[in-house]
């Protein structure tokens, strides 16, 4: 009786696991492991499984001599250098202001948190509209306060990368200052008294204790960031396509064009795994270097 109560349990559990079961290995395992098999194939995705041929290491070879895919490396590259640190520089100023007391503190943090809320699409559509260089808003102030030739911003390809940058950073501030706020309120505060016993400054009290305290906080926040503008797609795609003369073409971009534009399905597929090869790295390094970053911090 026992085994048999046992065995329906058990069942059960299984019953109640097996809709997600059925998700996972529907629209995770098996196209995973179908892209996996496309690297080493040249698929007409149009002719069904009828067009599926065998090319062996074509792809992985076409891929050293591809500059469309190192330029949108470097792309994805340059665009993480420059919004990551800023983003994470940003929220961590906010976090302390607002962990004090401060006037209508919970409606700013929660009007700071909304764009990262919002759609992306919405949100790249409303800075498209703010970037455009003869009827936007923000060339209209910059005019007004005499600057008679403001930046091109997304119609420049100088400028283009860093304007969507700049709408990036607006949108991770929020979800970086949450992070930082719940690290902050997390130190105990006799660490700051004894530190104003001892007569440090608000500036050495931020430097020596939160900022050290928050080492956790501060590797996941920037392994998700990296990680997020590695694989920035929507922005880029909503805001210039690509362009002005490919200034923004992204890892995501490509792939997107070489899959439904081109109907290179399959290299679409090895590029895909480049990317996941090389945030994989990253993302390694990142772990690897913790500790020792951590104690040298």
């Amino acid at each position: 009786m026992r085994l048999k109560e046992k065995t329906r349990e058990n069942v059960a559990g299984y019953l109640f696991i097996l809709p997600n079961l059925l998700g996972f290995i529907t629209f995770i395992l098996f196209p995973l492991l179908f892209s996996f098999v496309l690297i080493f194939t040249d698929w007409d995705y149009l002719q069904g499984f009828k067009g599926l041929v065998f090319v062996g290491l074509d792809n992985i070879k076409r891929l050293f001599h591809d500059e469309a895919v190192l330029l949108s490396l470097k792309h994805n590259v340059v665009f993480s250098i420059m919004t990551v640190p800023t983003a994470m520089g940003i929220g961590l100023l906010l976090a302390s202001i607002l962990n004090n007391k401060v006037y209508l503190k919970e409606m700013i943090r929660t009007l700071i948190f909304i764009p990262y809320m919002s759609s992306i699409v919405a949100v790249a559509v409303v800075w498209r509209i703010m970037y455009n260089s003869s009827e936007g808003p923000i060339n209209a102030v910059l005019r007004a306060i005499g600057i008679s030739h403001p930046p091109g911003w997304l119609a420049s390809p100088d400028s283009a990368l860093i304007a969507i940058s700049i709408m990036t950073v607006w949108t991770y501030i929020g979800y970086v200052m949450i992070l930082y706020m719940a690290g902050i309120q997390g130190i105990s505060k006799d660490l700051y008294e004894a530190a104003s016993i001892d007569g440090a400054s608000a500036i050495k009290q931020f430097t020596n204790i939160t900022v050290q305290m928050l080492k956790p906080t501060t590797f996941l926040i920037a392994v998700t960031l990296i990680n997020g503008s590695l694989q920035i797609f929507g922005s880029v795609q909503v805001m210039t396509n690509g362009g002005p003369l490919e200034s923004t073409k992204v890892m995501g971009l490509h792939i997107y064009e070489l899959a439904f534009k081109m109907n290179q399905m399959s290299y679409a597929s090895t590029v895909s795994w480049l990317l996941f090869l090389v945030i994989f790295l990253v993302t390694l390094v990142q772990w690897r270097t913790q500790k020792k970053w951590q104690d040298q911090f």
